[in-house]
């Protein structure tokens, strides 16, 4: 399959949507933007194992997820990030306490495994059904949803943990 004009507008109308995940999984900017460039260079490379009349969302978010597996290994490997964690990055410029309680959320999040980040990321950032996350996921749904029940709870402790030490 060649990818034609009204696929490229398929693919550009996602690309909000591929952002925000990319940036979910990976909290950069920058290593979100590597990232679904890396994603869409796949998507296009291999348009041919796409079969038209299937999500193309649910087979670009599995790209997505691949290329990031294969980049924390990769990281893993050579030991070593794109961008160091101390660099931060400001986002919005709402008030100082909205800043706080977004990188305390932001914090919270990085700090999970990478299964709970995938989940939080397409689930509750990207507003993904559980049904569209699992086959993402490749994941029955039974095990998406514990999972993502796992996460949440992870979370919650995480943040109250960081509500403790800031009191």
């Amino acid at each position: 399959m060649t990818v034609n004009a009204a696929t490229h507008a398929e693919i550009a109308a996602l690309l909000p949507r591929l952002r925000r995940f990319a940036r979910a999984i990976t909290f950069h900017r920058d290593d979100a933007d590597d990232l679904v460039q890396v994603a869409l260079e796949r998507a296009l490379s291999r348009s041919a194992q796409w079969a038209p009349g299937t999500r193309l969302d649910s087979w670009l978010f599995k790209i997505m997820k691949n290329a990031w597996i294969d980049e924390v290994r990769a990281r893993k490997r050579r030991e070593q990030v794109f961008a160091p964690e101390e660099a931060g990055e400001h986002v919005g410029d709402g008030s100082a306490e909205a800043q706080q309680q977004r990188m305390a959320i932001q914090k919270a999040i990085s700090l999970l495994s990478d299964e709970h980040r995938l989940v939080i990321g397409l689930v509750l950032v990207d507003g993904m059904a559980y049904k569209e996350a699992a086959q993402v996921l490749e994941l029955p749904i039974g095990t998406l949803t514990s999972r993502l029940a796992r996460a949440r709870e992870a979370l919650q402790e995480r943040l109250s943990d960081q509500a403790r030490t800031v009191a």
